[in-house]
């Protein structure tokens, strides 16, 4: 269960995360998309015009996201982040838009965000997932001293950090839980993609089965190669 050992010291333990990664995998604890979506028939993600609070994003204008399908029973939706052809079901009710380079989704009330990005270890100067992840959270340690970083390798390859004591942002109520789950591609051990959910404190545990069902439903194109800006 421990990876990287040598990194550690720059921050990052790789051990069984508070946040509790139950036997190397993630669980939805019986959860389902009806515990965190509204009945609206998908009406929501017409209005995922614009990023988390407005504007712009990135080297890019936002743009909305391709609602692909709704399961009205199930109280999802199902959309495709075009710009880095990313598929996932979301609960219905939220709203989610895009940039060149990211996937970006969130609860009505935005106290749930989800950040979605093709990650090229090469160009971040990393070998690979492990590397990546060590010296991300490394760096948001540096940054933030109160922050605390644990992480667990799953059990298909994928790697789960769990960030606590995460500062507020500008309208949030609390600190903050942000799962970071590093998906290294199975076609290129130097690519991947990194799904990033942010969740209230004291919702933690409900996060993390969100994670899971944002897991078990996302599906990666992994013939995409993500182009730069020019």
């Amino acid at each position: 269960m421990f990876l990287l050992a040598g990194l550690a010291a720059g921050g990052l333990q790789f051990c069984g995360p508070s946040a509790r990664a139950q036997g190397g995998d993630l669980s939805t604890g019986g959860l389902t998309f009806r515990d965190f979506g509204m009945a609206d028939n998908g009406a929501s993600f017409s209005h995922g015009q614009q990023s988390i609070g407005g504007g712009t994003t990135g080297a890019g204008r936002s743009r909305s996201t391709k609602l692909v399908g709704v399961d009205s029973n199930a109280l999802s939706a199902r959309v495709q982040f075009q710009s880095i052809k990313v598929e996932m079901t979301l609960p219905m009710g939220w709203q989610a838009t895009e940039d060149w380079e990211r996937g970006l989704a969130y609860s009505i009330d935005k106290r749930y965000r989800v950040i979605v990005w093709r990650v090229d270890f090469e160009f971040e100067g990393v070998k690979d997932a492990e590397h990546y992840a060590a010296t991300k959270a490394g760096s948001i340690k540096a940054r933030r001293p109160g922050v605390e970083a644990r992480a667990r390798k799953l059990s298909d390859g994928s790697l789960l950090v769990v960030y606590e004591n995460v500062p507020k942002a500008q309208g949030d109520s609390e600190t903050r839980t942000v799962f970071d789950l590093v998906v290294p591609s199975p076609k290129d051990s130097k690519s991947g993609v990194l799904l990033t959910l942010g969740v209230p404190a004291s919702d933690a545990n409900r996060g993390l089965n969100l994670l899971a069902l944002l897991k078990q439903n996302m599906r990666i194109d992994w013939q995409f190669v993500l182009s730069k800006p020019q």
